[in-house]
């Protein structure tokens, strides 16, 4: 027979199982956590005048962003100051830096060309990990047989190669240049994002090629949502299981080159089913003033992915 103080120990003991956390396999799935950070190009579409990055900051704080990703030719300079002047406003306002998006060009058959874009992209895993920014957002470049970017966005980035030369020496080209730079990135413990950007990656089958042939755990996929030449989703689920980071595009006020009209509720569950956790950057392309744009943006974004 149980004493009464028995019966009261093991009734104690069972109410205390009772509020354990279930198991893994008992507890209800739980989405993929996602953050939202604005890029600072949504406020400056390279005007003669750059937006200074410290009122991006200002404005992604009022908004309620838990990021800003940088782009680095809208920086002022690259001074001691100016670095930690950005770096110490962000972690005033309780803002995360999560990528800074740099430009260079791998797609270039002087080797000493190459050189300079792989030096200029290891400059900047430097002044990325001076910024405490954990990802750099590259681009593989592209031939120049068409010189204008408004003549480029006309044909959706198909562009012929140069006289005399074959894709496949590009797709080398960039997959050596990237390869030269991953040293510098695993040193500094900073993540390479390469971007369907237009050029060699127009194509999500092309940048798929590059990535899958240099298989490094320091290289992963910058997803634009506004960069393929066809239909957006099903590239969007070729690159998602792959994505380390998303550029989130929307375009208020109707795009300067093309508008899409894109389905973020979809592309949400696109990026959820492949488990893509992490930051959604919102890059604001439109012609509408970015101070009411970027907000509408925000709401959209914070909508599909059920971000607070």
């Amino acid at each position: 027979m149980l004493t009464r103080r028995r019966a009261l120990q093991l009734g104690g003991a069972a109410a205390a199982a009772s509020a354990l956390p279930l198991p893994a396999s008992a507890a209800p799935a739980a989405r993929p956590r996602v953050r939202l950070a604005v890029s600072t190009y949504s406020y400056w579409h390279f005007t003669p005048v750059k937006y200074p990055i410290e009122k991006v900051i200002e404005h992604a704080a009022a908004l309620g962003f838990e990021g800003v990703e940088i782009l680095h030719r809208q920086m002022t300079d690259e001074t001691p100051a100016y670095v930690n002047g950005l770096k110490k406003a962000a972690f005033r306002a309780g803002l995360s830096l999560p990528m800074l998006s740099i430009h260079q060009d791998f797609v270039h058959p002087d080797p000493a060309e190459r050189k300079k874009h792989v030096d200029h992209t290891t400059h900047c895993i430097e002044l990325a990990t001076q910024l405490g920014i954990p990802c750099v957002r590259l681009n593989s470049g592209r031939w120049k047989t068409i010189q204008s970017f408004d003549d480029l966005m006309k044909v959706k980035g198909d562009e012929p190669p140069l006289p005399g030369h074959a894709q496949d020496e590009a797709f080398d080209w960039c997959i050596r240049s990237i390869e030269a730079c991953l040293p510098a990135a695993e040193k500094a413990g900073v993540m390479l994002a390469l971007e369907n950007h237009w050029g060699l990656t127009t194509r999500p089958e092309n940048l798929l090629r590059i990535y899958r042939a240099i298989q490094s755990p320091w290289l992963g996929i910058n997803l634009d949502t506004g960069n393929f030449p066809g239909d957006p989703y099903a590239g969007l689920e070729m690159l998602a299981k792959d994505a380390v980071i998303v550029q989130a595009k929307t375009y208020y006020g109707g795009g300067k080159w093309y508008t899409l009209d894109l389905d973020y509720p979809r592309i949400a569950g696109i990026l959820d089913k492949a488990g893509f956790q992490g930051w959604v950057s919102l890059e604001m392309e439109g012609e509408e003033d970015a101070q009411t744009a970027v907000p509408k943006s925000l709401a959209v974004l914070r909508s599909a992915f059920g971000a607070a």
